[in-house]
């Protein structure tokens, strides 16, 4: 057994004197590949609405209340999912929230948020943690469906369109600014800087 080991180890430690160049080279474009094409498998299936709410936690709490607000069900039939308002969807920033969103298994591995209970607790501080990752990133999750550019302030409210033309002329705030508890309930406020 020592013996074979001590093979493996000459062939790994100098694979240029048993194998060719080319094979090395061809062989490490196919493990490349088929590395990239696992990672981005991987990738695609933790960005499914059915991954977001494998945990009951979610399932429970954050997407029970989505499912009765516009972004769920209304007239023109496009719906957004988790990954479409918590998820970037360029490649780069995709990534960054991935790494971002480990912390979250963590709390998930220690049941930090595991009842409707201590879900409530945390929720203000969970809300805040999403509210300024959009004010940071220019709510740049909610711009990949609503573009200034594209809204048609006649067909809006005369309070929605004041407010969106406002906030196009100024550029100072972004969507998360106004809409928080677009998607979800708000926490209890109470007490929070700011809010009115």
């Amino acid at each position: 057994m020592i013996k074979l080991i001590k093979e493996y180890w000459k062939v790994a430690n100098r694979p240029s004197m048993h194998f060719s160049l080319g094979f090395l080279t061809l062989g490490g474009f196919i493990a490349g590949i088929i590395f990239w094409g696992g990672f981005n498998t991987a990738l695609e299936v933790t960005n499914t609405e059915e991954f977001c709410i494998g945990c009951h936690e979610m399932e429970n709490n954050v997407y029970e209340e989505l499912q009765y607000t516009v972004h769920f069900s209304n007239g023109s039939g496009v719906r957004a999912t988790c990954p479409d308002c918590h998820v970037p969807h360029k490649w780069t920033n995709k990534i960054a929230r991935k790494m971002q969103a480990s912390k979250e298994v963590w709390g998930k591995i220690f049941g930090t948020i595991n009842t409707r209970e201590k879900f409530e607790e945390k929720r203000l501080e969970l809300a805040q943690h999403e509210w300024a990752r959009l004010k940071a990133n220019d709510s740049l999750e909610c711009r990949n469906c609503h573009d200034f550019e594209y809204m048609d302030f006649t067909q809006q409210s005369p309070r929605a369109a004041v407010q969106h033309s406002t906030a196009l002329a100024a550029g100072e705030k972004t969507c998360i600014d106004c809409h928080k508890g677009i998607a979800h309930r708000l926490p209890d406020m109470e007490g929070v800087e700011g809010w009115q």
